[in-house]
């Protein structure tokens, strides 16, 4: 992708490009997650890559013999018997 420069408006929206929002796949209306560097770099990326890379992490720390939804429903099962 080349660089291409934006203007913030004044009233501090900045206008993600056309055509760098259809090569991103970019939706209206989605959710963003912005981080600035120490260096004063925005980053910003699509909600839905940061939630896919905190699942991966969390696959890590779960064998693949364990399922989260039953266990859950077990619990909730037992929490609602002993009410």
């Amino acid at each position: 992708m080349s660089e291409i420069h934006i203007t913030m408006a004044a009233n501090g929206r900045i206008v993600v490009p056309s055509q760098v929002r259809a090569e991103l796949g970019m939706e209206k209306g989605g959710g963003f997650v912005m981080t600035v560097d120490k260096g004063g770099t925005i980053h910003l990326e699509p909600l839905r890559n940061v939630i896919a890379r905190v699942q991966d992490e969390v696959r890590g720390y779960i064998s693949d013999d364990v399922d989260l939804v039953d266990e859950l429903s077990v619990e909730r099962r037992q929490e609602a018997a002993d009410e």
